[in-house]
C-alpha cells in the first residue's frame, strides 16, 4: 500500500481529496494537517511514501515542509513530494523544484492529473 499524507489548509479540500485518495486502489490515506509544524511532527512519527503539499498553509508554508523533507531524511524518510497549489506559475514551480519537489499540480486545473499520478505511484509500489 502507498501511504499518503496531505498537507492542505482548506477543510473542504482536505475532505474532498481525502475521500478521492481513499478510493484509489493500493492507496492508504493516513491523514492530513493544515500547518507546517503539525505536518512535520506527524510525518516524523509516521513516515509515508508520498506527501501532497499545498504552498499556502495556516501556519508556516509548503516550502518549509519541502525544505525539511529534503534536508532531514533520517527523520522523515524519502517520500515523494507532490505540490498542489493555486500558485501554478513558473516561478513557484522552479522554487519548489529547488527544494526537491517530485511533481507539481495546479489545484484549479490538475486534480485529475494528481489522482493519475498517485494511482501510478501506487501501481509502481505494488509492482515492486
Amino acid at each position: 500500500m502507498l501511504k499518503i499524507f496531505l498537507i492542505e489548509d482548506s477543510l473542504l479540500l482536505q475532505e474532498l481529496l481525502g475521500s478521492m485518495l481513499s478510493e484509489l486502489d493500493g492507496v492508504e490515506y493516513v491523514g492530513c494537517a493544515d500547518g507546517e509544524a503539525e505536518a512535520l511532527r506527524r510525518l516524523a512519527e509516521n513516515p509515508v511514501d508520498l506527501v501532497i503539499i499545498d504552498v499556502e498553509l495556516k501556519q508556516g508554508s509548503g516550502i518549509g515542509v519541502l525544505d525539511a523533507l529534503q534536508t532531514d531524511s533520517d527523520r522523515y524518510g524519502t517520500p515523494r513530494k507532490v505540490v498542489l497549489t493555486n500558485y501554478g506559475h513558473t516561478t513557484m514551480r522552479q522554487r519548489c523544484e529547488r527544494f526537491g519537489m517530485d511533481a507539481f499540480f495546479d489545484k484549479s486545473l490538475h486534480i485529475n492529473q494528481l489522482l493519475d499520478y498517485v494511482a501510478a505511484a501506487a501501481h509502481d509500489k505494488s509492482a515492486h
